[in-house]
């Protein structure tokens, strides 16, 4: 079976938005998304206090603490879970110092993204070698470059993946922090978002367009809350499918990045097609 012949059945198996960068998110029915991705995600981030750039789990050795805080919308306003149950917001008196605490760095509450923002990216594979405490190779990496507006996504407006993707490596969708699951029927091959780049998604009223394939970082296979540590998040795609990625050479890659077309709503259940 060709992917081809099946584009048509594919759905949305799930929304996913995450209000603070870094932090574990939530998954909804429905989101709204605008040129500058799904309303609400990563439109908050920590800024670390002694270096000025933007906390990120992608330094694991710093701020893996991160991926054990859970971070939703509750009428509009960011709440955050801390792994002792602790329920806080980003507006609220102690917030900074908690959040310091929690990954032993003096950080502060950012809600736009200042002009050249970065963040360090940890080489993964040194990382997965040398483990979580070694100082490894952390090249910079500028934010949102092709995103409009202010919110401190990676690169991308939205990030897509599908279940034949995570079926093949054989692990977790929260590992790899999606916008969009999208449900593929069976025999659909895997990585097939390689394929993406310069078509057309629709989803809902939403039109998308390819960018690439995305990159994978250290992320996967770090602690995600109750996951464990899960190094063949990374290891599968580095065996199966190193491709081009970005200007940025062969490198591990599931899933893939989009910008938006026309704007509009997508739910959980909606049909996805590719022009």
């Amino acid at each position: 079976m060709t992917a081809t012949s099946t584009e048509q059945q594919m759905r949305v198996a799930s929304l996913h938005r995450y209000p603070i960068k870094s932090m574990l998110g939530e998954s909804v029915t429905a989101v709204s998304v605008g040129n500058d991705g799904v309303e609400g995600d990563r439109r908050l981030a920590l800024i670390d206090q002694q270096t000025g750039r933007v906390a990120s789990a992608k330094q694991a050795r710093l701020w893996r603490q991160l991926l054990k805080c859970t971070a939703r919308l509750d009428g509009g306003r960011v709440r955050v879970r801390l792994p002792d149950g602790t329920d806080v917001a980003p507006d609220e008196d102690g917030f900074e110092d908690a959040l310091s605490e929690l990954v032993s760095r003096p950080v502060r509450v950012a809600t736009h993204r200042p002009p050249g923002a970065s963040l360090e990216r940890a080489d993964p594979e040194q990382v997965l070698a040398q483990g979580l405490e070694a100082v490894v190779d952390a090249p910079l990496l500028e934010l949102a470059e092709g995103t409009p507006g202010d919110s401190f996504v990676d690169l991308a407006p939205l990030h897509v993946i599908t279940t034949a993707t995570l079926e093949r490596i054989g692990t977790e969708a929260a590992r790899y922090r999606p916008n969009i699951v999208i449900a593929t029927p069976p025999g659909y091959p895997p990585y097939s978002e390689n394929e993406w780049t310069d078509r057309i998604l629709t989803v809902g009223t939403v039109r998308l367009k390819g960018m690439g394939p995305t990159p994978r970082c250290v992320i996967p296979t770090l602690e995600h809350g109750d996951l464990d540590r899960d190094a063949h998040a990374l290891r599968g795609p580095a065996a199966e499918n190193l491709v081009e990625s970005f200007g940025l050479g062969r490198l591990p890659c599931a899933g893939a990045y989009l910008e938006v077309v026309t704007e509009g709503t997508a739910r959980v259940g909606d049909p996805v097609s590719l022009d």
